[in-house]
């Protein structure tokens, strides 16, 4: 049920909400803004939506990132495969695409710039290279893949169908009014349809490309990997962004 179906809350019960509200809230609110921050996605800044979707990708640098540990796997991968073993070269395309996210990372760290990123990228992709190396299946680098999105996805959904949008949470921090948005009825809808769509990018993602791990078609997989990542999450902030400014519009000077 939507909240076009509910009656927004009076004051009374806006003022009940903040003088109740778990200290949960207040700290998920101040960490999720916080995290927005630092992605350059905060709508109290005078920024264009290029410059917002592009900073929040990590301009060329988080691109690369992003990208080429992902697609160096692939393409070794699939330019090794034998159809003898139905394989390719498992050892060398996870071994290129570990050390790819390695000298990203030393890099970062030599430049002193932002690293906690890229250090946790690394993790992930050693911890998912280790486990396809265990099952010697390559299909299997792509499993913490689907672990984050499931788990994104599942908060994103659960937090809209609450009536607490991470999104509101993070707005509400960044714009000082805390939950306040929660007693509007036209920003608690939009809150609530930015996380659906938010879920629903992160299930597309999971419907699209477990039936390709199950069939273990792994040049498939990380092509549909490629495609659904920087290139559908790059639309949708600029949608998230747009939706923001336009719920806080800017006073005119």
């Amino acid at each position: 049920m939507t909240d076009d179906l509910r009656p927004p809350p009076s004051d009374e019960d806006a003022a009940g909400d903040d003088a109740t509200e778990p200290s949960a809230s207040g700290t998920l609110g101040a960490a999720l803004g916080a995290a927005a921050r630092r992605a350059g996605l905060d709508p109290a800044a005078d920024a264009s939506t290029g410059h917002v979707v592009w900073r929040a990708m990590g301009g060329w640098r988080g691109i690369l990132e992003s990208v080429l540990p992902s697609l160096i796997f692939v393409v070794v991968f699939t330019v090794t495969y034998d159809p003898a073993t139905n394989s390719g070269n498992l050892p060398l395309s996870l071994g290129l695409s570990v050390g790819l996210a390695a000298i990203f990372t030393i890099v970062r760290l030599a430049t002193r710039s932002p690293a906690s990123a890229a250090i946790g990228g690394l993790i992930a992709t050693v911890g998912a290279a280790l486990l396809s190396l265990w099952t010697g299946r390559g299909q299997d680098n792509f499993i913490w893949g689907f672990v984050t999105n499931s788990a994104y996805g599942g908060a994103f959904l659960i937090s809209a169908l609450i009536g607490w949008s991470l999104i509101g949470l993070a707005v509400g921090y960044l714009m000082g009014e805390g939950t306040a948005w929660r007693a509007d009825k036209r920003k608690r809808r939009a809150f609530f349809w930015l996380a659906i769509a938010w879920a629903a990018l992160f299930a597309a993602r999971l419907i699209v490309q477990l039936p390709l791990y199950f069939a273990g078609d792994v040049t498939a997989l990380g092509t549909l990997k490629l495609i659904m990542g920087l290139p559908l999450f790059a639309p949708l902030v600029a949608v998230t962004w747009l939706a923001v400014r336009a719920l806080y519009p800017r006073p005119s000077k």
